[in-house]
């Protein structure tokens, strides 16, 4: 059965909330509304919501809920942050649940997943590693990933195309998608100097074998 058009998704999305108290540390950034459409529309057309769909770094539940929204039957959303899950589980009640499936929050860090999976499906917006203490997060990401995915699907920061290809065939991966997206940023921590600004970023699928 056909689920909601990507531009349905997105408008659906833009009535979530932000982290109210965002970390600098975490990288909490809210997920654009249509990136997330974006990849969970790709994942229905792949046909890869017929398992587990896992959020890793969840946050406020941007793509989680987009998963359930899109035809997932089984989501779950990870976040260290308690209140930021606070802030997923109010999201989803905003929108009906986000869906007609099985939608779970789970706090645990992401290198020590709170769960044993090993064909899921994983959806994730990682920390792109710009703050000094959070280098190379998104390899920490990519690691548990190859571990409990069978397919995957990651933003990252422009230029990172190189780094993930390789790591996925250093684990037996293949990138077979990718795409480039725009990813607005309001200002929102001190070391801000513009209003807002526009990062570029790539999203990959990633096949684990």
């Amino acid at each position: 059965m056909a689920g909601p058009s990507q531009r349905t998704l997105a408008r659906a999305l833009e009535t979530l909330a932000d982290f109210p108290e965002p970390s600098a540390a975490l990288e909490q950034y809210l997920t654009p509304p249509e990136i997330a459409a974006h990849i969970c529309h790709q994942t229905r057309l792949q046909g890869d919501l017929d398992r587990w769909v896992v959020d890793l770094g969840t946050g406020t539940g941007m793509i989680a809920i987009a998963a359930t929204l899109a035809g997932a039957e089984r989501v779950v959303g990870i976040d260290i942050d308690p209140d930021a899950l606070a802030v997923a589980r109010q999201n989803a009640a905003r929108i009906d649940e986000a869906g007609h499936g099985t939608l779970e929050w789970l706090r645990g860090d992401v290198t020590r997943p709170p769960l044993s999976l090993t064909d899921a499906t994983v959806v994730s917006n990682p920390p792109f590693g710009a703050q000094r203490g959070n280098r190379h997060a998104d390899r920490d990401f990519l690691e548990t990933i190859s571990s409990i995915a069978s397919v995957s699907y990651t933003i990252h920061n422009e230029g990172s195309q190189d780094f993930v290809e390789s790591f996925a065939t250093d684990e037996g991966g293949e990138v077979t998608h990718g795409f480039s997206a725009e990813f607005p940023i309001e200002k929102r921590f001190e070391f801000h100097t513009e209003a807002e600004q526009t990062l570029e970023a790539e999203v990959f699928r990633i096949e684990w074998d």
